[in-house]
């Protein structure tokens, strides 16, 4: 079956309700984008279709996790492409609002907070970033809701559909956060984390990779290594020896470092100082973020022992 692109909740609504009651399904999933998409996003598709009877996708650039008008205008509008390429991974439907109808009444008045979980590390870079993002994923999260359109009398025999959403780890601070918000507010859905999709020299993914110039892009791929470097010392059960790998980035004159970090992954706070210099015992989450040229790159990595 082809793709279908609906624009307006009411549309969304009806048609994956349909798709579901006709497959007798029992689960639906919902891939959050802003577009401008990619084999991570690919690979987000991909999980969710081997998953799921029923399969969204969103394509909204949010203004409201913008902090910059220069950076909302510049952000790539491709949906052709974007259709395209979730069809060929066998999603059923692609919700593309517009910004009236995710925000009819104009700028919400409320929002969903990130709290202290979000204003350190990207928050403190972007004042409101997640606050922004996560308004928009809380709306999503209620929009792509299985069953939502279906008539009374069919949903007792589908039962409760499982509702998943995907997100990838590349964006490890906004899927902390995703995650918090849902089980602080009890959304009856399940966040899936999908790993970091990489070129075949490291670099991570991004839509942003489009404004690196070759050598910028040869440039960024310090900052994969240096998370690599940690990686295998804490597999190896050795020191992480953190102040070495942020000097390896900072041998790249073309890399200006924000921050590197070693944290807690539920909380985002950053390890004791000793778990630094003692052998490495547990789990825990490399968070990295740099400007290669005029483009800031974040990238992450998940250490256990």
């Amino acid at each position: 079956m082809a793709i279908k692109v609906v624009t307006t909740l009411a549309e969304l609504r009806a048609s994956s309700a349909a798709l579901l009651a006709g497959r007798n399904g029992t689960s639906q999933a919902l891939v959050p984008t802003m577009g401008a998409l990619h084999e991570g996003h690919a690979t987000l598709a991909r999980t969710a279709v081997e998953h799921n009877d029923v399969v969204v996708a969103s394509i909204f650039v949010n203004p409201l996790q913008f902090g910059d008008a220069v950076d909302l205008d510049r952000y790539p509008r491709t949906l052709d492409a974007d259709t395209a390429l979730l069809e060929a991974e066998g999603v059923d439907l692609v919700f593309a609002p517009s910004v009236d109808e995710v925000y009819p009444g104009g700028a919400p008045l409320v929002r969903v907070t990130s709290g202290q979980l979000g204003e350190k590390w990207e928050g403190a870079s972007r004042p409101g970033h997640f606050d922004g993002a996560l308004t928009v994923v809380a709306k999503l999260l209620h929009y792509g809701m299985p069953a939502a359109g279906l008539p009374v009398d069919t949903v007792p025999v589908l039962g409760e559909p499982a509702y998943r959403a995907y997100f990838g780890q590349k964006d490890a601070q906004q899927l902390a956060l995703v995650r918090r918000m849902v089980a602080d507010l009890n959304f009856p859905v399940e966040i899936v984390g999908v790993p970091t999709v990489r070129s075949a020299e490291g670099l991570a993914l991004s839509s942003r990779n489009r404004f690196l110039s070759d050598e910028e892009r040869e440039a960024a791929l310090v900052l994969s290594r240096a998370l690599r470097l940690l990686v295998e010392r804490a597999t190896a059960r050795q020191p992480l020896d953190l102040q070495s790998a942020r000097d390896v980035v900072a041998s790249q004159p073309l890399v200006e470092l924000d921050y590197f970090d070693v944290v807690s992954p539920e909380t985002l706070e950053p390890l004791a100082e000793n778990c630094h210099e003692t052998p490495f015992r547990g789990e825990a989450l490399a968070l990295i973020a740099a400007r290669v040229g005029p483009v800031r790159l974040i990238d992450n990595a998940p250490l256990s022992s």
